[in-house]
């Protein structure tokens, strides 16, 4: 994914460009540095998933999306940081969530983590051999995510969202849709608070967050302008 720097200002989303590190280490603490992470849980989440793991290209520590692979990109670090930093009061202890488009599983992971021992995090994607490297990318330093069920990666279409865990706390959307997936709003819990780019392939996309209270009642905001690929099906992407 990519911020557009034509949306709402400037010059933080201009220098989250340059939030290039050395290492793992340095790219987090330069992504600090920038005030792209602002909470400790967000640090410490991605500090412990270390992105080579997740992105098997010489420049997995640059602030710039990557391929993985099926014509999909692991999104550039600042656009996780972001979408971690939004969601980042619904990813607490005990949470349940949904990664819809969860490509190499880096913010999969990332989620798993915040969430903690007692919660549940599952992330959906359309493509078998995604789901495989998600999987494969995880078990290098984590597995034990896996192994005690905080974390389950499945193959399925996610613009239908996953109904057997629902209703999630959080759903982050990975990939643009041309509307926001009605399933989606409706697996969201009352008090929970889903992300997605919404807009046509191709060109700027609105980052939608959109919030449901307690009572059920929905409101939607435009955060800033992006470009990802877009939630599709198998047979288009690859």
């Amino acid at each position: 994914a990519v911020v557009s720097t034509q949306s709402t200002g400037t010059c933080k989303k201009i220098m989250a460009w340059r939030s290039h590190g050395k290492n793992h280490r340095d790219l987090v603490d330069q992504l600090k540095g920038h005030g792209i992470i602002k909470s400790s849980s967000v640090y410490n989440a991605m500090l412990a998933v270390d992105r080579r793991d997740f992105c098997h290209t010489r420049e997995a520590y640059r602030d710039n999306p990557q391929p993985i692979g099926s014509n999909v990109t692991i999104s550039a670090p600042h656009m996780h940081a972001h979408a971690l930093e939004t969601l980042v009061g619904h990813l607490k202890p005990g949470s349940r969530v949904l990664d819809v488009g969860s490509g190499s599983g880096y913010l999969t992971a990332c989620m798993s983590i915040m969430v903690g021992e007692a919660g549940r995090v599952v992330g959906i994607d359309h493509i078998k051999e995604l789901v495989e490297l998600s999987i494969a990318n995880t078990s290098r330093n984590h597995s034990e995510l896996m192994t005690s069920s905080r974390l389950q990666y499945v193959v399925g279409d996610g613009r239908k969202g996953y109904a057997q865990d629902a209703p999630y706390d959080c759903i982050h959307v990975g990939a643009a849709a041309p509307t926001l997936p009605q399933p989606l709003v409706d697996q969201l819990a009352n008090g929970g608070r889903l992300v997605c780019p919404v807009g046509p392939t191709g060109s700027i996309q609105d980052f939608i967050q959109l919030d449901k209270d307690e009572n059920g009642r929905i409101t939607k905001k435009k955060l800033m302008g992006v470009s990802y690929v877009p939630l599709t099906d198998k047979c288009r992407q690859v």
